[in-house]
C-alpha cells in the first residue's frame, strides 16, 4: 500500500490515445494511491467543462479576442484522477492558456 506524501507520488496513467506516462499526484492525506494504471479522463473532462463554460460566456459578450489562463492540481478521488482548479501559480501540475478569436 502507497500512501501519498505532502510532495505527491508519481503514478502510471493512460492517456486516451493509449501513450502511458507518470503523473504527479497532488497530497489530500493518507489516501491509498496505489500503483495500478489510472487513465486521464477525469482531467481531460475537466478541460473541457472549463472549456465549455468558457465559451458559454463568450458567445454572450462577443469579443473579437479572448484568453484564459488557469492552472489544475491533479488528485487522486476515490481511486481516480480528478483535477482542482488552483490559481496558476507553482502550485499547478498543469497550467492551460485558452485563446479564442473572432475572424472579422
Amino acid at each position: 500500500m502507497t500512501f501519498a506524501s505532502d510532495r505527491g507520488e508519481h503514478i502510471p496513467v493512460s492517456l486516451p490515445n493509449g501513450a502511458q506516462i507518470r503523473v504527479e499526484v497532488a497530497a489530500t492525506g493518507l489516501e491509498d494511491v496505489g500503483f495500478d494504471m489510472k487513465t486521464f479522463k477525469g482531467v481531460t473532462d475537466a478541460i473541457e467543462g472549463v472549456g465549455e463554460a468558457i465559451t458559454t460566456s463568450l458567445q454572450k459578450v462577443k469579443p473579437t479576442k479572448a484568453s484564459v489562463k488557469f492552472g489544475l492540481e491533479i488528485q487522486i478521488e476515490q481511486g481516480s484522477l480528478v483535477a482542482a482548479l488552483v490559481r496558476g501559480s507553482g502550485k499547478s501540475n498543469l497550467e492551460i492558456t485558452l485563446e479564442w478569436e473572432t475572424k472579422g
